[in-house]
């Protein structure tokens, strides 16, 4: 629970569905040569919530107002929500970020167009973002656990190190209402 002698307070971010896209899917579905719109800053550095929303889509069941999460990925990724899965009647597995071996197939759309994409749809695992400085006991892909304000033990928490993080543990917000945890708290390393 402690790191140098002192607990380790991380600040919770929450998620709702969202949308990473590549280059490629950026212009089939909004046109050629096209610059996403930036709404807001996210807390990780360099990323940010864009005014562009997608719907997405199986047989005839669809989610609209995904919100489209920027910059341009190398690669397309969709991250439900388990409520989202269980409507769209697809089973995409528990994942961190970029971990889309067998993901689960979705359409996306925008107006009149879509584009069909295998692979792509996780829902994803809660995780901690450090950059090398914090947690230096600590490396990615550790498994960890953390303490919630009301003390709920949250277990199954991966590391994710990189110089660019800011220290933030993210959780989709349908685990985040289950935990009684809101954007403004910490967790403790437990």
């Amino acid at each position: 629970m402690k790191e140098d002698d002192k607990m380790i307070k991380i600040p919770v971010g929450i998620s709702n569905r969202h949308i990473h896209l590549s280059s490629e899917d950026i212009e089939l579905l909004f046109g050629e040569k096209y610059i996403l719109n930036k709404k807001r800053d996210l807390s990780q550095k360099g990323q940010y919530a864009c005014e562009e929303t997608v719907a997405l889509k199986i047989g005839k069941k669809i989610i609209k107002n995904v919100r489209v999460l920027g910059p341009a990925r190398k690669y397309t990724q969709v991250e439900l929500l388990k409520s989202d899965a269980d409507f769209l009647e697809i089973n995409p597995p528990v994942r961190d970020s970029g971990d889309l071996d067998d993901a689960s197939d979705i359409i996306i759309v925008n107006g009149d167009k879509e584009i069909m994409r295998k692979n792509v749809c996780i829902i994803a695992s809660r995780h901690i973002h450090a950059n090398t400085e914090d947690l230096k006991n600590y490396k990615t892909n550790d498994i960890v656990s953390v303490k919630t304000k009301d003390g709920i033990i949250i277990n199954d928490v991966h590391i994710k190190k990189d110089d660019s993080y800011v220290l933030e543990f993210h959780i989709d917000k349908e685990e985040a209402e289950k935990f009684n945890i809101k954007t403004s708290d910490f967790v403790i390393l437990d």
